[in-house]
């Protein structure tokens, strides 16, 4: 069954990037060699995920063992190529980038580099289409040329490259109905990085990027100078309530996809997505203040979410 287009210009051309990549899969099951380093390569992985993203790590606890090794090393994955950009040196990014991107792409990556090893091992197990992964390092690499975005089009674009590649490669790891569970795994990645758009203003801006839709600031009489300034003022509030708005609607559109998962996966996207979204709330509770503040979700507050979190899975809402 193929995927239904959605009706949004920015849909459109994200779903067809899906497909594209999805289709483009190498072929034959040629599982790394480094048989005896796997579960020291997995459990690097896991440190990694638990140092780095709390919710993440609470999340893919939820999945079987095998599929959460698996995830857990493409999150290590992902980690690895933000690092290059975000934290490498500026003179040799581009250059550590290339590097790293063909160690991933790897059948027998070097056994001295972990998170490869344990990423080759995962993408052989679960058939994880390389188109995805390339996807995804060309969406991170973005960030060495492009510190704006003129609008939310754009803005989902970079999106897709950085996250929905992301929940499409958990996807395949998780297992999946068919195509028609594409969309609604690129439509909750953009829901997610969105969410981290909204709550790293102010860390984004010291970092010199500004992801907010220039023409949408525009709209409420906003300015790159009020962002510089930290000024949450009415006008501010306006543009974050649209944005939040917007984000949740994402949300709920995407969350019907939750049913065309394998059972045993649901409830670990289903709360990895809801306690990203309730990152929404935080900054609300802030006063819209992502300048000074850092949205966060406490582990109790996790904890609490996650009955009813199950009780929606479990009906595959």
């Amino acid at each position: 069954m193929r995927a239904e287009l959605p009706s949004n210009n920015w849909e459109v051309r994200l779903l067809a990037w899906a497909l594209e990549a999805r289709e483009n899969r190498s072929g034959g099951d040629h599982r790394p060699t480094h048989a005896g380093i796997l579960p020291e390569a997995y459990l690097h992985c896991e440190r990694i995920t638990r140092t780095h993203s709390r919710t993440f790590y609470l999340a893919s606890g939820l999945l079987p063992e095998g599929k959460r090794e698996a995830v857990r090393a493409l999150y290590a994955f992902c980690r690895v190529t933000d690092n290059i950009v975000d934290t490498g040196n500026a003179a040799t990014r581009e250059a550590e980038l290339a590097d790293w991107a063909a160690r991933v792409s790897m059948t027998h990556p070097p056994a001295d580099d972990l998170v490869a090893v344990a990423w080759a091992n995962a993408r052989a197990r679960y058939h994880i289409p390389a188109g995805y992964a390339r996807q995804l390092i060309d969406g991170v690499a973005r960030d060495l040329v492009q510190s704006r975005y003129a609008t939310f089009c754009e803005l989902a674009e970079y999106a897709y490259g950085v996250a929905s590649t992301v929940g499409l490669m958990a996807m395949h790891i998780i297992g999946f109905q068919g195509e028609e569970a594409l969309p609604y795994a690129v439509k909750l990645g953009v829901a997610l990085q969105v969410t981290n758009v909204l709550r790293d203003v102010g860390e984004d801006w010291r970092a010199g990027r500004l992801y907010l839709p220039a023409d949408e600031l525009a709209e409420f009489g906003l300015t790159e100078s009020d962002v510089a300034a930290g000024r949450v003022d009415d006008r501010w509030r306006r543009f974050m309530k649209f944005q939040i708005a917007r984000n949740r609607q994402l949300y709920a559109e995407s969350m019907p996809g939750i049913a065309l998962l394998n059972r045993d996966g649901r409830f670990a996207i289903a709360a990895a997505a809801s306690l990203y979204e309730a990152i929404l709330t935080q900054i609300e509770r802030n006063d819209y203040d992502v300048f000074n503040r850092r949205a966060s979700v406490s582990t109790l507050g996790k904890m609490r979410r996650l009955p009813g979190i199950w009780r929606r899975a479990r009906r595959g809402a």
